[in-house]
C-alpha cells in the first residue's frame, strides 16, 4: 500500500528531471533536445494524474508536486527557449554593461535585455499554477490555457526552424515583433478567464469523452499531415472548440455534480 502511495509522485518526479534537463539544454541553445525532454516530461505529466486516479491515491502533496514540476517542464523552459529565439531574432550587435561602465565588472552581460521579455511567459505561468492549486473551479477542466499545451506551442518553434523551414516559417518565427506578440498573447491566455476541455479521462467511454477522442484524433491526423507546423494549429484549435462546444463542459458540471 505504502508502495502504490508513491507511485503518482515518481511519475511526476520524472517530470521534473525531465524539465531540469531540457533547462539545461536550453540554456545552451540545443533547442531541439530542449523540445524533447519537455515532450517527455508532459508525456509524464500526463500519467502522473491518470495514476494517481488508477491507484485512488490523490493527494495534497502530489498537487503541489505537479505543479511544481510542471514550473520547471512547462514554465521555466519555455521562458528560456522564447529568449533565445528572440537572441536569433534581435537586430545589431549584442550591447553589454561592459561597453557602458568601460570596463568589465561582475555584473556585465552580453545580451540584449529586450531578449528577456522572453521570461515572462515563465512568471506568466507561475502565476497560472499558482492560481490553479487554489481554484476549485479547475477540477476537471481548465480557466485559461494549461502551461503543457502553452509550452508545446513554444517549444513547436525551434522544432518548425529545424524541420520545416518554409522561407514564411523561418520569417515570421524569426521575426522580434512575432515574437513580442506571441510572449504577451501567452501570458494573457494562460491566464485568461477562458473555459476549456481537459483531456481528463475519469472512464473510457466514448460517450461521454466524445469530445476528448475526436481531438485526439484530429490532433494525430494533422501531426502526420502537417509534422510541427500542425501544433501551432492544434493549440488554436483547442480553444475554439472549447468556445464552440460549452455543453460539454456543462456536461462535466452535471458529471461531477
Amino acid at each position: 500500500m505504502a508502495i502504490k502511495r508513491h507511485v503518482p509522485n515518481f511519475i511526476t518526479l520524472l517530470n521534473l528531471m525531465s524539465g531540469g534537463i531540457a533547462a539545461i539544454f536550453a540554456v545552451q541553445g540545443n533547442l531541439i533536445m530542449a523540445a524533447v525532454f519537455v515532450g517527455l516530461g508532459i508525456f509524464f505529466d500526463f500519467f502522473d494524474g491518470l495514476a494517481a486516479r488508477a491507484l485512488d491515491v490523490k493527494s495534497e502533496m502530489g498537487l503541489q508536486l505537479d505543479s511544481l514540476a510542471d514550473m520547471i517542464t512547462s514554465g521555466l523552459v519555455p521562458g528560456i527557449v522564447m529568449y533565445q529565439l528572440l537572441l536569433k531574432a534581435l537586430p545589431g550587435d549584442l550591447i553589454t554593461s561592459k561597453e557602458w561602465a568601460g570596463t568589465g565588472t561582475w555584473w556585465e552581460w552580453n545580451f540584449p535585455i529586450l531578449a528577456l521579455i522572453g521570461l515572462f511567459i515563465t512568471a506568466a505561468s507561475g502565476y497560472r499554477l499558482a492560481k490553479f492549486n487554489i481554484d476549485e473551479r479547475q477540477t476537471d477542466s481548465f480557466i485559461g490555457l494549461p502551461t503543457p499545451a502553452n509550452a508545446l506551442l513554444i517549444l513547436s518553434l525551434p522544432l518548425i526552424l529545424a524541420y520545416q523551414p518554409h522561407p514564411w516559417a523561418v520569417g515570421l518565427i524569426l521575426n522580434e515583433w512575432f515574437l513580442i506578440i506571441l510572449t504577451l498573447v501567452s501570458c494573457y491566455m494562460l491566464n485568461a478567464e477562458i473555459p476549456l476541455f481537459a483531456l481528463k479521462f475519469s472512464d473510457w467511454s466514448f460517450g461521454k469523452n466524445k469530445l476528448r477522442y475526436s481531438f485526439i484524433a484530429y490532433c494525430l491526423l494533422m501531426i502526420i499531415l502537417f509534422q510541427f507546423i500542425a501544433i501551432p494549429v492544434i493549440i488554436l484549435s483547442y480553444v475554439i472548440l472549447s468556445l464552440l462546444f460549452p455543453a460539454e463542459r456543462e456536461q462535466e458540471e452535471v458529471v461531477r455534480g
